[in-house]
């Protein structure tokens, strides 16, 4: 089985388990631009929504991955940029829930939640994780760097009007970005917003990944122990651990396949062919090939080399 263009994974998310991934929109597409973002910076920053690809493609695709017969937890639609940038949504949602009892979730950055045709789909979700770093426009600005469309008081007015009415589990993420928006000031405001949000959980993130920009720094433990209690927040862990799975054979082909979608640093993808019973020459090759392919970054960060696509 070769590469599929909407399907991947799964891949361990230290919340949603072993996350099946579902990618509505072409690469890099975003209504943001943020400051942390692993996937490197935005290539096209856009608030419109459109109708990237047919959903009866990406179904396809999950069907044929269902009949493989692997795990997962949950289906997670994510892409690479903002899924709530497909106009389908809303059916594509509909379509999964018939091929799976499994949970159905969509991370996005809440920009486009303004809109009542995005809540609506977001209706359909079992469960949705937006984000929210900024305390104000100026915030706002600085790390998530939006389309010039989008403002901070209409993501703060969306996410309170889909929790009102949204049934199933809203999990906010604030990702902390040392001297940026880590401060105690910084967190009380955040957490007053927070207060008018019907939201089941909030977790706080810190950059664990090679950032967009190379300022993001790590915020220190002592700060997220104080994010923790100012946000009554769930700390992720810094340390990513978990599995990857592919169905593609070739062991290189598949490692590329998971990073078009999600970087991966040296020990993940040791820990990967390990895990496909490569011997250490195989190993060796893989490094070789990806270190002479132009089409990815490898970025040293937190003492390892990180793999991403440019």
């Amino acid at each position: 089985m070769g590469e599929y263009q909407h399907v991947f994974g799964p891949i361990f998310s230290r919340r949603l388990g072993l996350s099946l991934g579902i990618s509505p929109i072409t690469g890099k597409s975003c209504s943001c631009s943020c400051i942390y973002c692993q996937l490197g910076r935005t290539k096209s920053l856009s608030m419109e929504r459109k109708s990237f690809f047919p959903v009866k493609d990406i179904i396809n695709e999950f069907k044929d991955y269902l009949s493989q017969g692997a795990d997962f937890d949950t289906v997670t639609i994510v892409g690479e940029g903002e899924p709530t940038l497909s106009l389908d949504l809303k059916e594509l949602i509909m379509e999964l829930k018939k091929y799976t009892d499994k949970p159905i979730a969509v991370i996005t950055n809440g920009t486009l939640m303004i809109n009542e045709s995005v809540r609506e789909a977001l209706f359909e979700a079992d469960i949705v994780l937006p984000s929210l770093d900024a305390f104000n426009e100026l915030s706002f600005r600085e790390i998530n760097r939006p389309h010039e469309d989008a403002t901070f008081a209409n993501l703060v007015n969306g996410l309170k009007e889909f929790s009102n009415n949204y049934s199933g589990q809203l999990w906010l993420e604030v990702m902390l970005v040392k001297d940026v928006n880590d401060g105690e000031a910084d967190l009380i405001a955040i957490k007053k917003i927070i207060d008018d949000i019907n939201c089941d959980k909030v977790y706080i993130n810190t950059p664990v990944r090679p950032p967009a920009e190379g300022f993001v720094k790590e915020p220190t433990k002592d700060t997220v122990e104080m994010a923790i209690e100012i946000l009554g927040g769930i700390s992720l862990d810094n340390l990513v651990t978990g599995t990857f799975y592919s169905n593609i054979e070739d062991d290189y082909e598949a490692v590329l396949a998971i990073i078009k979608r999600h970087p991966m640093n040296q020990y993940e993808i040791r820990e990967f062919l390990k895990s496909r019973n490569c011997s250490k020459k195989q190993e060796i090759d893989v490094f070789k090939q990806l270190e002479s392919n132009n089409e990815l970054d490898i970025v040293r960060f937190k003492n390892c080399s990180n793999y991403r696509y440019k």
